[in-house]
């Protein structure tokens, strides 16, 4: 079979629909993921799609390569990512999810579990390769039955929270699948609820679902300005990030909402480890070891995270890029709207949920920068800048994922995309004055081993 190399990314399968992923990959993945599972013993696959257009063909065609190697399939219909992984926790312990996450409305793929983890890196290029030559084991006996989730997922998270008082709040689910499920879950838990673009369109009508992007906060913000409540929550496409807008305007970055998350967590399990990735702030390391806990840089990438949080039977983990991952009271999987509902459940024991978030200690940053290379030159610039690296104390460096250099006023960093053939930068500074410097620094570096680098905002 002839495969894009370009669809097999570090943690999930995605391509554009019909050019580089269509029902014929989708099929052909399934018989892929059903011989694994069938060879680590596992007799389910749970299988989920979000609201994409392509979704409901990709997943028929997935089911039926599923079927054809004797597993049975629990097809859980249009869910988020979070309800699927819920599936693939209670219900079985592998599972495949159909999703373009936040990429434009033309992408879509495959986030997979197997076998109780997420699968990544060398186990999906052996997918890639039983797909190439065709070596599936196929096997009678497979079966489909339908499960409706939600009333489980929903009954779990409300019998978990409870809210000190009752809250107002804005949710925009950017005409993304959460919509189906989040003003309902957080109505739940005792909310009062104002809903934008709840509708489920794969066409992202009014603007596209990343909350990461500051642009695709405006309608979040403005009705917050306009109305009485006193918190916005916003989603990605497949519904396991979330976005936070306080009363006055201000985007509190995932990296701050982990202070928040681990004070919490921290105050139930004294000591433990809190799992974060390279891109997050200088200022989140104090916030754990004041609070008692030992902090943890790890690698970008939400199924290195889980690995790694897992390994060490951490509590809690988080990205700069919004997956928020609790294993304390929940399941350890990134879910955007179970992170908004323990959020929701730590500022409703204030009078004043904007003073307690504003209140977060903050830095001077950049957004997070790109710089476009060819194939495969991230890799090889990182390398070259990792050997390379010579900095005086009291800078402290780290390579456990690109370069990372850390003054006592701020930090740097350089890493290689594992998703697409970029540079990603992230600067920060305690002072203003302190991230022009330690930018300029970077930068000078950089193009040391790449003289024609040029930014870009990334773009997601």
């Amino acid at each position: 079979m002839q495969l894009s190399a370009s669809i097999f990314k570090a943690y999930d399968i995605r391509g554009v629909v019909p050019v580089t992923l269509d029902a014929e990959v989708a099929e052909a993945l399934g018989r892929a993921f059903g011989s694994a599972a069938r060879a680590a013993g596992e007799k389910s696959v749970a299988v989920g799609r979000d609201g994409r257009l392509s979704g409901p063909v990709l997943a028929e065609a997935l089911i039926k390569g599923l079927v054809a190697t004797g597993v049975e399939v629990i097809d859980v219909g249009a869910v988020t990512t979070p309800m699927l992984y819920f599936a693939a926790h209670t219900l079985c312990t592998s599972g495949i999810q159909v999703t373009g996450s936040h990429n434009p409305k033309d992408y879509n793929g495959f986030k997979m579990v197997l076998a109780g983890r997420a699968i990544y890196g060398d186990e999906i290029q052996g997918l890639r390769k039983t797909m190439e030559a065709g070596t599936a084991q196929l096997a009678p006996g497979g079966s489909v039955r339908k499960v409706d989730v939600t009333e489980a997922y929903v009954k779990r998270i409300a019998g978990d929270i409870k809210l000190a008082r009752p809250m107002k709040i804005v949710v925009d689910s950017g005409n993304g699948i959460a919509g189906a499920s989040a003003p309902a879950i957080f109505r739940a838990i005792g909310c009062e609820v104002t809903e934008l673009f709840s509708e489920v369109d794969g066409d992202f009508p009014n603007h596209h679902p990343d909350p990461s992007k500051p642009e695709n906060l405006k309608d979040l913000m403005a009705a917050l300005a306009a109305g009485d409540a006193e918190l916005g929550l916003a989603f990605d496409g497949d519904g396991d990030r979330l976005g936070i807008v306080t009363k006055d305007g201000q985007n509190i970055f995932p990296d701050r909402q982990m202070q928040l998350f681990a004070q919490d967590v921290l105050s139930r399990v004294p000591g433990g480890t809190i799992v974060y990735d390279v891109k997050c702030s200088q200022r989140l390391a104090p916030a754990i070891e004041a609070a008692g806990g030992v902090p943890m840089i790890f690698k970008t990438g939400h199924s290195l995270i889980k690995a790694k949080m897992k390994e060490i039977d951490s509590p809690l983990g988080g990205e700069m890029s919004g997956h928020i991952f609790f294993k304390e009271r929940w399941f350890g999987f990134d879910d955007g709207t179970y992170a908004g509902c323990r959020l929701l459940e730590i500022l409703s024991k204030s009078p004043n949920a904007s003073d307690v978030l504003n209140a977060l200690p903050t830095s001077f940053s950049t957004p997070e920068l790109n710089v476009p290379c060819a194939e495969g030159e991230p890799h090889t610039v990182v390398d070259k800048l990792v050997k390379g690296a010579s900095f005086a104390a009291p800078a402290k460096v780290s390579t456990i994922d690109g370069l990372r250099v850390d003054w006592p006023d701020g930090f740097g960093l350089i890493r290689a995309s594992n998703t697409t053939p970029v540079l990603v930068l992230r600067f920060e500074g305690q002072t203003d004055a302190a991230l022009k410097r330690i930018e300029t620094e970077m930068l000078a570096l950089l193009r040391t081993a790449k003289p024609d680098a040029k930014l870009a905002e990334a773009s997601h």
